[in-house]
């Protein structure tokens, strides 16, 4: 049973890198009315209790969030959210490690759905 909660450990806390994520599919691709300012900001309120702080990196018109991994910190990151802008609201694309993996953590899924709304 031991090895069995090592092996998974392992492969949930396995490194990937921030340009192995760029590879990976999106797990969501969605639009919002918010700036890219508007929705980083919300990003960041909705995962200040669940994650250390967020990484951000100014990306032309847009900014990309390194939201770093919950459960093994400085492993790598969990997941991109690259924001950018598009008229006046932005165009959000998610990428999530394990994105296959069904038990993943859905904090920043519901952070990412959460913060498209204006309000």
């Amino acid at each position: 049973m031991k090895w069995v909660v090592a092996a998974l450990s392992l492969t949930l806390g396995g490194c990937v890198s921030v340009s192995e994520l760029e590879q990976s599919r999106e797990t969501m691709d969605v639009m919002s009315g918010k700036t890219p300012r508007e929705y980083a900001d919300c990003i960041k309120a909705e995962l200040a209790q669940s994650r250390d702080a967020l990484t951000e990196e100014k990306r032309g018109d847009g900014l990309r969030l390194i939201v770093p991994q919950k459960l093994t910190a400085g492993t790598g990151p969990a997941a991109l959210l690259d924001i950018d802008k598009r008229g006046s609201g932005s165009s959000i694309k998610l990428r999530e490690r394990l994105n296959n993996f069904p038990l993943r953590l859905g904090d920043v899924r519901t952070a990412t759905t959460k913060c498209i709304s204006r309000s």
